[in-house]
């Protein structure tokens, strides 16, 4: 069976009565003149139908116990196909998302007010669509517009939204989703790599970043799944620093933070290492520190435990640790983050606060770090967890981070 179709099925059994759902692809926007921002589809979307196209909308609903799904795309144009290629047909956008019933984009007003006139009578009557909004003054979205439209033009509209129903659905990764997420870690490591053998002392940090993105384009990964922090020295202990242009001294270490991706499913990973391929016994004491940690947050993540108890083991930790390091000031001076967040279709993937309790298909972040500006070391070590319901998985095994494995390798490299 089509795995969007299961997916849009739990949709559709998710609502209460008769209700239909809305949802849109995305469409570019303009960045100047002629230009246009790269297109990025809309990650709910892609969840229900494994489309990438822009201008696409996925209706469903549920009516007296009868379910439908429409899809709605762009009708091909001879003259846009010499110019960019040619747009996606019906027959392709029905295999690919096991919607049958595949209309023009144009037939939408009609087939909702169509929907919406059979059901005048339910004054109960519900249209869902994703208005998850991040912040207040952003843009807004196609599914807020549309929805206050037809809010205007039938006042009696119960409109609803349909973001924690996806949250809820997206949290537990199938096999395939899993699948998809150690492909994108595995080009991760080949562009670590790449990075620890090439780096020297006095280049460019952005050099670092060209290594990695060299990597992933050989392996025919389009998307990085967010801007690579590359950071050395004093400029790694900036949580998201994102100039990558300094020169890299001897005798500093290296923080990268980055991830590649498959199938839009994202990696993420930090590694930090020596830009001349040797720590100092300081950086190897405060390394040491920061693995435990996350060693610490492996051994106690599973199904059963909130996210904010993953953090507060390593606070704890910390607090008894780092003075016996020199390191007195309060906890929050030296680590100022969470160690972990959800991982899917996004980076920081949908996820029920800090304060939800794990469920065993989740992915989450083991992200620990220190931060000591005055010294100038910077480190964060993150690898990606699936969870099980008596343990998890380390996803991202394959990348070194021993300080030995470290070492040898690029000694080798260099």
């Amino acid at each position: 069976m089509n795995p969007y179709f299961k997916r849009r099925q739990k949709v559709l059994q998710s609502l209460e009565g008769n209700a239909a759902v809305l949802l849109f692809s995305g469409k570019a926007k303009m960045r100047s003149q002629d230009e246009t921002y790269p297109f990025s589809i809309d990650r709910n979307f892609y969840y229900l139908t494994g489309l990438d196209k822009e201008d696409m909308a996925l209706l469903m609903y549920s009516i007296d116990g009868m379910k439908r799904e429409i899809l709605f795309i762009l009708p091909y144009d001879e003259t846009l196909a010499r110019w960019v290629g040619g747009r996606m047909s019906k027959e392709d956008a029905a295999m690919i998302s096991g919607v049958e019933d595949v209309r023009d984009r144009e037939e939408l007003d009609d087939t909702v007010a169509s929907i919406l006139n059979r059901t005048r009578k339910d004054s109960d009557f519900a249209f869902c669509f994703d208005l998850w909004h991040y912040t207040m003054d952003q843009d807004l979205s196609e599914a807020t517009i549309y929805a206050r439209k037809l809010q205007e033009r039938y006042p009696y509209l119960h409109i609803k939204d349909i973001y924690p129903v996806m949250t809820s659905l997206r949290l537990i990764k199938d096999v395939h989703e899993i699948a998809c997420i150690r492909k994108a870690i595995h080009t991760t490591n080949l562009g670590i790599r790449q990075m620890m053998k090439t780096i020297r002392p006095e280049m460019n940090e952005m050099t670092m970043e060209g290594a990695f993105n060299y990597e992933l384009s050989k392996s025919l990964c389009k998307v990085n799944a967010f801007p690579t922090i590359a950071a050395s020295g004093e400029r790694a202990t900036i949580l998201h620093y994102m100039d990558n242009d300094q020169i890299m001294k001897d005798g500093e270490l290296f923080l990268c933070d980055l991830g590649a991706t498959y199938d839009y499913y994202c990696a993420d990973i930090s590694r930090t290492f020596p830009v001349n391929g040797k720590f100092t016994e300081r950086q190897k004491e405060i390394y040491q520190i920061v693995l435990h940690a996350q060693k610490l947050v492996e051994e106690n993540a599973k199904a059963g435990v909130r996210m904010r108890d993953l953090n507060q083991l390593v606070v704890d930790y910390y607090q008894e640790e780092l003075p016996k390091h020199g390191l007195n000031e309060d906890v929050s001076e030296y680590y100022f983050h969470s160690v972990s967040h959800h991982l899917g279709l996004d980076t920081h993937d949908v996820d029920g606060g800090m304060g939800a309790i794990l469920q065993a298909g989740n992915v989450i972040t083991d992200e620990p770090g220190l931060y000591i500006a005055e010294e100038g070391i910077g480190i964060r070590i993150e690898d990606d967890l699936l969870i099980g319901q008596d343990r998890c998985e380390v996803l991202s095994a394959e990348i070194i981070k021993q300080i030995d494995d470290i070492e040898e390798f690029m000694k080798q490299g260099q």
